[in-house]
């Protein structure tokens, strides 16, 4: 999936366009003044998403009067001539377009934008004409794994692989169905668990308050990141209050590039930056008094001094005992055996 030299970042804008296209447009800039891979939204119609008597969910009821998820939903909503004006916009400014289908009528549409990855919503996990409908497609894909258990993930995953992806192209996303969803919810090490037992990609979506998690994430080995982005964490809408301000968007996304910097190789070895400084703190033996020519080298008469450049102590065994081939002053570095 991602490469292992950059994480992919995905500024998931959602629905927090509020319904407007310039709310949009002007998210996506931010996400591109950011730094992120990715803009993000949702594409539905609300009376094929949630039936007409579907109540809102508790985060949702903070910020709307109403008691119907449809009559919500169909204020959130774009058209599709609206997303492609979104694909266009991004495209200008030199950000990728992702967006998630919520039904199998939308589904339609947003593959047919050919996009770089293909993202299965925490809520149709358990979705099997929409997971069937999404490894066809034979796109990489982000399967968010939010209010499910490990058995759930693991048949979607085989439902998907059933339709021929590789687990290589599937990259199973961490989730917490919660706005802002509590830090102690975040288990992070799921997601390392649920990595290393499938082999597939391990990526995480952030809905906690912050970016802790987020760099977290990405310190235990995530390569692909979704996190919120609004203008504004006190307008009015369901996911605002779970997103982060442009400057703390930024601020986190210079974050996750140094941690994924400092992670470097799997392998202890020196690195460019240290090579000037090894001899400069390592040691060698040295005479600590005169040792003349037949003399045996002892604890007595030997010691460890900087700098590196001679006889590492590591040869201590080697000199002790033995005649010094030799004569040697105080503090003189030892060049034998």
């Amino acid at each position: 999936m991602a490469s292992k030299e950059r994480v992919v970042i995905i500024a998931e804008i959602g629905v927090n366009h509020n319904g407007s296209l310039e709310l949009a447009k002007r998210l996506v800039d931010e996400a591109a003044s950011a730094g992120a891979d990715y803009a993000k939204f949702q594409t539905f119609q609300a009376t094929k998403l949630a039936s007409a008597d579907a109540p809102v969910a508790d985060y949702q009821r903070l910020q709307f009067e109403g008691s119907h998820q449809v009559d919500l939903l169909e204020s959130l909503e774009l058209t599709h001539p609206e997303f492609a004006e979104l694909v266009a916009h991004c495209k200008s400014v030199g950000i990728g377009f992702l967006t998630t289908a919520h039904d199998l009528d939308s589904a339609a549409f947003v593959f047919d934008l050919d996009s770089d990855f293909v993202k299965v919503p925490s809520g149709d996990i358990t979705n099997f004409p929409f997971l069937q409908l999404v490894g066809r497609q034979g796109k990489n894909v982000l399967l968010s794994t939010g209010a499910s258990n490990e058995d759930e993930v693991f048949e979607a995953i085989a439902v998907l692989e059933g339709e021929g992806l590789s687990r290589q192209q599937i990259t199973v996303m961490q989730c917490t169905t919660e706005y802002p969803a509590p830090i102690h919810d975040a288990n992070l090490l799921a997601m390392v668990r649920m990595s290393k037992k499938w082999g597939v990609g391990m990526g995480f979506s952030d809905h906690t308050e912050g970016h802790v998690a987020a760099v977290a994430s990405i310190a235990l080995g995530a390569t692909v990141l979704e996190k919120h982005i609004t203008l504004d964490r006190s307008m009015v809408g369901p996911d605002h209050a779970a997103s982060l301000e442009p400057t703390e968007f930024a601020l986190m996304v210079s974050s996750v590039r140094r941690v994924s910097a400092a992670l470097g190789a799997d392998q202890k070895r020196i690195t460019r930056s240290e090579t000037r400084n090894r001899e400069i703190i390592r040691k060698s033996i040295v005479a600590t008094q005169h040792i003349f020519s037949g003399e045996p080298f002892s604890a007595d008469n030997l010691g460890v001094m900087r700098p590196g450049t001679g006889l590492s102590p590591m040869r201590w065994n080697d000199l002790i005992g033995n005649a010094a081939r030799r004569d040697y002053k105080p503090g003189e570095m030892v060049d034998e055996p």
